[in-house]
């Protein structure tokens, strides 16, 4: 009988992990990622999820994935893959999206930035980044753009809640207020020159994410600044298990449950809040004039 060659998964790690480790966060496998599911310290899942809804919490979000495309056919490209019409984004807007198999199931639900007049940022989930990009470029090679991807360049921080602008603007020099929801700014962060700042996020609720050099004493700096600064707001660290109770809440869909590979968006439809539908319904219009894809 041959014998089996046994496989080891490599878990990756983000930059922040031995932080969380030296807090005592309890850590789980996430789609092939190391991952704080909660700090017991801050008062587990409840707590954490109460803290951003009343007032800021933060959270590694460092494993989701990140395509960059430029060039002069940038924004064609972003049209053919994307379902939402990014045409209509000024520079410096963003938009909630999806990348789409012909029969309408979901490569990966996106958010895209326009960052210049020829400069898009995908962000997209983590356990689907190899997926994604090897889909992007097999779609965009048709399209005189350049496709960059920079998932292990950034460690990304989210601050979420009410609160979360107060915490920021400690520690930015960026006018924050005059960053609406869902729009994108640089400044300089926590002595960092030129960092993105995104008022973004996946709690459905107020916030910003922020994209640092990916070392990890950077990274653990920054972090720990985020939680000195944050001390009167109530800032808590938050995991995986309260950005899953506050995305629920928010009826905002995650790949792998509420959308897939097998599930199209005219299912979605027929099912999804009144939030989810009129986003379909607008987008639904833009995506029946696409051409075939692979």
């Amino acid at each position: 009988m041959p014998a089996v060659e046994a496989t080891t998964l490599t878990i990756r790690k983000t930059a922040l992990n031995a932080v969380h480790r030296q807090m005592g966060a309890k850590m789980v496998e996430f789609n092939g990622w190391d991952m704080p599911v909660e700090y017991p310290s801050a008062g587990g899942i409840m707590a954490e999820h109460n803290a951003v809804r009343t007032g800021v919490g933060i959270f590694d979000v460092s494993h989701m994935g990140d395509i960059r495309l430029t060039g002069p056919d940038a924004l064609a490209a972003v049209q053919h893959i994307s379902m939402n019409d990014a045409a209509r984004l000024a520079i410096g807007q963003a938009q909630y999206s999806a990348l789409l198999y012909p029969q309408g199931t979901f490569v990966d639900d996106v958010i895209v930035h326009r960052l210049g007049d020829d400069d898009y940022l995908l962000v997209i989930n983590a356990g689907t980044r190899e997926k994604d990009f090897n889909w992007v470029r097999d779609n965009t090679r048709q399209f005189n753009c350049k496709l960059e991807e920079l998932s292990d360049n950034f460690t990304q921080i989210a601050i979420q809640g009410p609160k979360g602008v107060d915490l920021l603007q400690r520690l930015t020099d960026a006018n924050l207020s005059a960053v609406k929801f869902y729009w994108v700014t640089r400044g300089m962060v926590c002595g960092l020159k030129n960092i993105l700042i995104a008022r973004t996020g996946y709690t459905a609720e107020d916030g910003f994410e922020i994209y640092i050099p990916a070392d990890e004493d950077t990274s653990a700096r920054v972090w720990n600044e985020i939680l000195k600064a944050g001390k009167e707001f109530g800032v808590v660290p938050c995991g995986l298990g309260s950005r899953n109770t506050l995305r629920l809440e928010g009826s905002l869909s995650l790949y792998g449950h509420e959308i897939s590979d097998t599930i199209s968006v005219w299912k979605l439809g027929s099912t999804a809040s009144a939030k989810w539908r009129s986003r379909i319904s607008s987008a639904m219009r833009h995506w029946r004039k696409r051409r075939p894809m692979a």
